[in-house]
């Protein structure tokens, strides 16, 4: 299996190399030009709303003509949206830049949709264990070398180094990727509509998972919006300290994936391992408001470390069991809307809360948030939804 996978593995631990250089930059390049606490918020929404247009498309499209296709689409945006915002010479600019990267994106959905291709239900927990290591891979060695790349040489060589970075992807993808969906005539003539786009948040076999999941990303993407500034707040980390901090983590969260979360996952189930990482990243949000010195700081983010491991492999898992064989890419493209959603609802929200009142108030947003993810993901266990069909007629 792991053979098999080893490719999209590669590119995708390149493409998240150059995008984790993003995120403890992010934050304070904003501030750089004299913005404010929700202007960082409104800069990631607007990334969101790209995407949230973006996902359900690409993911409609790569189960019409194949993922390999749109993962090129992606990139060549990507790769465009990087060199500008290393450009920008105004917030203005860096909002532009978000836009365009966001619009062409959806790569993550069209990865995800890959893995669901290429591999057999039973050995999925441990396919996405393994896309999680690359993931989390990724994380190790972008921050840091963003947060001495900005240090050493300015805030625009980071984003022209993710640039580069983007485009080897694409000539990797191009040379040694094959198309999952070549081929698959039959299916093709199956495949979702954007009709079905709709349709799926109504469906009674999928509705379940996917509301859980705009919940579950809606706590998320509020922390990911703020942590940077949160870190700031409470312990004056700066963007080498938070560079440091996100590759420290990388490394954590890649020994979980290779050790722990995939045989975890096949012992326990996608649904069991996925609350679970509910409840640890509900501890770890408890802890912020107190993370003031270093080691309730590591604890805090230890406890988050393990729990979004297990998210990050048990959900798509989750995901893909309950998504017909012939719209797997469309549901999981409506998974990367919902995450674009919570993406642009959030980071203003939570960002304008942490300016405002503090990150106490901030922060206990996420934990609401995170809490009715764990209430219901514990009922929908007990009420044991039933999986779907491998496929639907049209």
């Amino acid at each position: 299996m792991f053979l098999r996978l080893l490719p999209i593995l590669g590119i995708t631990f390149i493409d998240i190399f150059g995008f984790s250089m993003l995120l403890p930059l992010l934050p304070f390049f904003v501030k750089h030009f004299g913005a404010t606490d929700i202007v960082v918020g409104w800069v990631a929404a607007t990334y969101s709303i790209s995407q949230l247009f973006a996902g359900p498309l690409w993911g409609n499209v790569s189960d019409r003509i194949g993922r390999k296709t749109v993962l090129i689409v992606s990139q060549v945006g990507a790769t465009i949206g990087w060199t500008m915002l290393g450009f920008a010479p105004s917030i203005v600019w860096v909002f532009i830049a978000r836009a365009v990267e966001g619009f062409s994106g959806g790569n993550i959905g069209v990865t995800q949709a890959y893995i669901g291709d290429l591999v057999e239900p039973a050995q999925r927990g441990r396919a996405f264990a393994l896309l999680g290591a690359a993931f989390s891979a990724g994380f190790v060695f972008g921050p840091a070398l963003a947060a001495w790349l900005s240090t050493a040489y300015g805030f625009s060589t980071p984003f022209f180094v993710a640039a580069g970075l983007q485009a080897l992807t694409l000539v990797l993808t191009i040379v040694l990727l094959p198309d999952s969906r070549k081929g698959a005539t039959e299916e093709a003539k199956n495949a979702a509509t954007p009709r079905d786009i709709v349709v799926a948040l109504a469906d009674k076999r999928v509705a379940p998972v996917l509301w859980l999941r705009l919940v579950y990303v809606l706590g998320m993407y509020g922390w990911f919006s703020a942590m940077a500034l949160i870190l700031q707040a409470q312990l004056g980390w700066g963007p080498g300290q938070t560079g440091s901090v996100f590759a420290i983590f990388g490394i954590f969260q890649v020994i979980l994936q290779l050790t722990t979360v995939g045989r975890t996952t096949d012992k326990l189930g996608n649904r069991r391992t996925t609350n679970i990482g509910f409840a640890l990243c509900l501890i770890a949000f408890s802890l912020v408001p107190f993370a003031t010195s270093l080691p309730v700081a590591i604890a805090m983010l230890i406890f988050f470390g393990v729990g979004i491991s297990f998210e990050n492999a048990a959900f798509p898992a989750l995901v893909s069991d309950f998504s017909p064989d012939d719209r797997r890419g469309t549901v999981l493209g409506v998974v990367s809307g919902l995450d674009s959603l919570a993406g642009f609802l959030m980071p203003p929200l939570v960002t304008g809360v942490l300016g405002a009142f503090g990150v106490t108030p901030a922060i206990a947003i996420v934990i609401g948030l995170i809490f009715a993810a764990l209430v219901i993901g514990i009922m929908q266990a007990r009420n044991g939804t039933p999986i779907p069909a491998p496929a639907t007629a049209q």
